[in-house]
């Protein structure tokens, strides 16, 4: 009867929406850069860009993808040992995804110059003056020893602004506890094609394209 194929309808597309709810949580996909590669020249170049979003960022999403499938079988299945076993993969190709979804929005090339308003307060609360605050992430930055990131950071317990740095692919927030509010990448793949191994170089070029009005944003979510 037509009411028995309009249930037996309903119940399919239901079971359709919610296989495709579960499939589009497991999977994390590559983020769109919301500007052209060449964008960020002569800061960044076009090919840096290219290799760093396409190929670097893209690594991650996908080993993260396949890590996420192993720990549901290991969840499933009840295996600790598999689950302990697990979890640097998860924390690298994680922290990958997530440090650099945020970078990509960390920079513009409409960026540079100084924040404005509750940012800008706060940085001079925290720091004395924003030259001395990007003098102090510049140097952090610039001191990680091999692979790693330059944070700023919001600390909810004593709602102050701190700068970290973070080894390799540690996120912030899920390794310190900070909300990350601006990252300086300084993994050798995020300037050496352009700055050898002359990361202060890359360090000084990068306060040109800082998004400041989405570092600010960062920081007023923080806060809620």
């Amino acid at each position: 009867s037509l009411l028995y194929y309009n249930h037996a309808w309903c119940a399919a597309s239901l079971s359709q929406t919610i296989n495709q709810v579960a499939a589009s949580r497991q999977k994390h996909t590559l983020p769109d850069l919301p500007y052209d590669y060449g964008a960020l020249e002569p800061h960044i170049n076009a090919e840096i860009m290219q290799l760093h979003h396409s190929k670097h960022h893209a690594t991650y999403v996908n080993n993260l993808n396949v890590t996420e499938e192993k720990y549901k079988e290991a969840l499933a299945k009840g295996d600790v040992s598999a689950q302990v076993a697990l979890q640097p993969a998860l924390k690298f190709n994680g922290g990958g995804h997530i440090n650099h979804s945020i970078f990509w929005t960390n920079l513009s090339p409409n960026g540079g110059g100084e924040p404005q308003g509750e940012l800008m307060e706060a940085i001079k609360r925290d720091f004395g003056s924003f030259q001395k605050m990007q003098e102090k992430m510049s140097a952090t930055a610039v001191a990680v020893q091999g692979s790693g990131w330059g944070w700023l950071g919001y600390e909810k317990e004593s709602g102050r602004l701190r700068i970290v740095a973070c080894a390799n692919q540690d996120p912030l927030q899920g390794t310190t506890g900070l909300i990350p509010l601006l990252g300086i990448d300084v993994w050798e793949h995020a300037y050496y094609l352009q700055y050898k191994n002359v990361r202060p170089d890359y360090i000084k070029a990068i306060w040109n394209i800082i998004n400041w009005e989405n570092v600010s944003e960062r920081l007023q979510t923080a806060k809620k």
